[in-house]
């Protein structure tokens, strides 16, 4: 065996345990399992008594995974007669028997719903605007499986890959769309939902730029910015409990620490990351965020070694496979939190809401379009600095010449009316943001048995963020100037005037220096899970650095290796 994927280094004889989450079934109901808690003729709710439940009348059933930030508005003004104490699930069940599908325009927070109608026998499947939370659902078959985890679905689906997914894994580092890694399972998009049988898709939200009033000056958009941001974090912040704050020292997450420092009285804990003495770190950044707000500081070093050995339980955890590298940091930071709190914030959403800098090559070739014409597209899909101009070389020419004309899920936002800008934004909502930074905050932190919670992207402040002009946001070196208007009275200068750096995870070092051994042993072995798709002599090259102008083989071989051993952990669940 290659690598020992089921041992931890504190625990060698300890495998991973994923614990499945809450399923139902749709269609076809033989042989279920005893873990059934409620069925009828097409419909079976499996292992889920604390998010189940039936409305007053018991027509709706209602499953899922719920957190609303406007629960006590809810209770309040919502018209329905239910005790205060009730559960999230009782309380979306009666606002379904009064108001069918128009409640989903209340529900203010983050869920995943499974709704049956057992008068109509009809299936409702729905996600919440931003994609805060998941929900897959099996495409063959004559019973439909739907479940909030993709590893749940594992007994249900096929081993088949989607190759288009595939492709676009290689090329952003996650699975964009409404597409999965396997061929048989898809995923119900933000702001969606699905009824079953007639597989109708309906949008009850749509992320769209609005721009009401374009005279007004940045300091109007900035105190309208700072006014939300209060409300939001104060709706955030557990009552009477200690909350943490994962804290980079930028300016986003140092936005959030100084909010919740302002309005909460509990402890509030930050913490920082770095990786050793060979790398450059932020904590000279973080802790002076931590200094100025009076947090009680944590500071966790991650080795190479960690990086490697803790993969595969990360890869576990995760539903598609994300090639980031700051996963494993995600989920050993999430650890070290649960420690002192339950309830994490985090700075995710400023780039993809506010403008970050990594838009400014995109604004840069749009420019250079209107002279030589360059593909918009493959522009769009080069600035992830990712596997896009390899594709012919690295994928098996008969994969390739299958996949090279299939069309791109970023075509219709990258050619649509919106200022430029605005539709790279859109895009990285809509898709790196839901796909990739809420997954992984949403299953690493879970996995960690925390509540991770990112105010940033807060339906509320997605919706304010495309209505502030572009130019406010990120313009020429400039970015997120409007977020940097709201916060600059509770943040000291050298946050606000710092170059965005981002936190950059030592791959190429890890690979040169550490790694290189285990890689080879693990990507080039002719019966990897790879293999069948992935030309390996490319591999030889990145694994020995051939030709890395531009010190980028690190990051294509971290997003490789954790496709591999993403594949290999999920070959495992489905055995």
């Amino acid at each position: 065996m290659l690598f020992n994927f089921f041992k931890s280094p504190k625990s060698p004889n300890a495998k991973i345990q994923v614990t499945p989450s809450w399923c139902v079934a749709y269609g076809k109901l033989d042989n279920l399992t005893k873990d059934v808690i409620w069925q009828d003729q097409q419909f079976a709710v499996i292992s889920a008594p604390a998010q189940f439940a039936l409305s007053h009348t018991k027509r709706f059933v209602v499953v899922g995974d719920i957190w609303l930030s406007n629960r006590g508005e809810l209770l309040q003004k919502s018209g329905i007669d239910i005790n205060d104490n009730c559960s999230n699930q009782e309380l979306v069940a009666q606002l379904w028997e009064k108001y069918n599908s128009e409640c989903l325009t209340l529900l203010v927070g983050m869920f995943g719903l499974v709704i049956w109608d057992c008068q109509q026998q009809v299936l409702w499947l729905v996600r919440d605007r931003i994609g805060s939370r998941t929900l897959y659902y099996t495409t063959t078959g004559l019973t439909r499986w739907i479940a909030p985890k993709l590893s749940t679905l594992a007994p249900y689906r096929s081993h088949d890959l989607d190759l288009v997914a595939l492709r676009d894994y290689l090329c952003c580092a996650f699975v964009p769309g409404e597409r999965t890694l396997w061929q048989d399972v898809r995923e119900i998009r933000p702001g969606t939902f699905m009824k079953m049988p007639t597989a109708q898709v309906d949008h009850y939200w749509q992320l769209q730029e609005q721009i009401p009033d374009t005279n007004q000056p940045l300091e109007w958009y900035g105190e309208k910015l700072r006014s939300l941001l209060e409300q939001v974090v104060k709706e955030y912040l557990p009552e009477n409990q200690p909350v943490g704050v994962f804290l980079s020292g930028g300016l986003d997450s140092s936005s959030i620490t100084a909010l919740a420092a302002k309005f909460h009285h509990a402890p509030i804990h930050t913490y920082s990351i770095h990786f050793g003495t060979e790398t450059a770190n932020e904590l000279e950044f973080s802790n002076l965020v931590a200094q100025h707000c009076q947090t009680q500081h944590h500071i966790l070093e991650i080795t190479f070694r960690d990086m490697w050995e803790r993969l595969p339980e990360t890869m576990a955890y995760l539903d598609d496979p994300i090639g980031d590298p700051l996963t494993v940091p995600n989920l050993l930071i999430g650890k070290m939190a649960r420690e002192n709190v339950q309830f994490t914030l985090n700075g995710e959403g400023g780039d993809p809401c506010f403008g970050g800098p990594k838009n400014q090559p995109m604004l840069i070739n749009n420019i250079y379009n209107i002279i030589t014409n360059q593909d918009s597209l493959q522009a769009y899909l080069m600035a992830f600095q990712k596997c896009a101009l390899d594709l012919p070389q690295l994928l098996k020419p008969e994969i390739w010449q299958s996949l090279k004309n299939k069309p791109s899920i970023f075509s219709a936002d990258l050619n649509s009316n919106a200022n430029y800008l605005n539709r790279l934004m859109a895009l990285n909502i809509k898709f790196k943001g839901a796909d990739q930074i809420l997954t992984k905050v949403n299953n690493l932190t879970q996995a960690a048995n925390l509540q991770g919670l990112s105010p940033l992207f807060d339906q509320r402040v997605v919706e304010l963020s495309m209505q502030i002009p572009p130019e406010y946001k990120l313009s020429g070196v400039e970015e997120k100037a409007v977020l940097k208007k709201a916060v600059s009275d509770i943040l000291p200068e050298a946050i606000i005037h710092r170059p965005k750096s981002g936190m950059m995870v030592p791959v190429q070092l890890g690979f040169r220096k550490y790694w290189q051994r285990e890689a080879r042993k693990l990507l080039l072995n002719r019966k990897s899970e790879i293999s069948p798709y992935i030309n390996q002599d490319i591999l030889r090259n990145w694994l020995d650095f051939k030709g890395d102008i531009w010190g980028r083989y690190g990051v294509k071989l971290w997003l490789l290796v954790s496709l591999e051993i993403w594949l290999q952990v999920n070959k495992k669940l489905g055995t």
